[in-house]
């Protein structure tokens, strides 16, 4: 085997940094878990939650909830960090122009929907007069009490919910057309394994 041949073949595809990518799946957990949790609350209500899981069970869920969202912001702060510090690799191969057009577009709103989702949250539950937690901490509100804001606050919570969802199938569908189809590395640039 050439020299070439056997460089080419053990050749390491271009990668985000390792705190990028653990950053990135950690988040991609937190996310998951709080859109199950959200739209348990969503689904059933606050009273439907007492009727089903009683007292305590309802405030387990609600201070889930909201820890989950406080760690997304925080996770997404580092990861904002992590980009502007370790940039961002170069592809294997360039995508197309719509590709790479659709892929910038689809990260920006990842990141500005993922750090506006939990300020919203945090926001219109202290407006609404609630505790914000992380864990069984209980963190300042920011904002005075206003029930009409934070009804509003709620209601754009839910649609960037809904929008979120729909990126992540779109991200998914991207990820999976890469890694079956074009075979192109993508998968690569974050994958924590070798």
């Amino acid at each position: 085997m050439s020299n070439a041949a056997a460089s080419a073949g053990s050749r390491t595809p271009p990668r985000y940094a390792l705190v990028q990518r653990l950053l990135h799946w950690l988040i991609v957990i937190l996310v998951v878990l709080a859109l199950i949790a959200g739209g348990t609350i969503g689904y059933f209500g606050f009273e439907g939650l007492r009727d089903l899981f009683g007292p305590a069970g309802t405030d387990w869920v609600y201070t889930t909830h909201k820890t989950l969202g406080v760690l997304i912001l925080g996770f997404m702060v580092l990861r904002v960090l992590a980009r502007l510090g370790f940039g961002k690799p170069a592809y294997a191969q360039p995508l197309p122009a719509p590709q790479r057009i659709a892929s910038q577009t689809v990260h920006a709103l990842f990141y500005l929907l993922l750090l506006a989702m939990p300020v919203l949250g945090w926001l219109a539950t202290a407006s609404g007069g609630f505790p914000v937690h992380l864990f069984h901490i209980e963190l300042p509100g920011l904002i005075e009490r206003n029930e009409e804001l934070s009804e509003v606050l709620f209601l754009w919570h839910r649609y960037i919910a809904y929008v979120l969802v729909g990126l992540i199938v779109l991200h998914v569908a991207g990820a999976l057309y890469h890694w079956r189809l074009r075979r192109d590395e993508v998968m690569q640039r974050m994958s924590l394994l070798r």
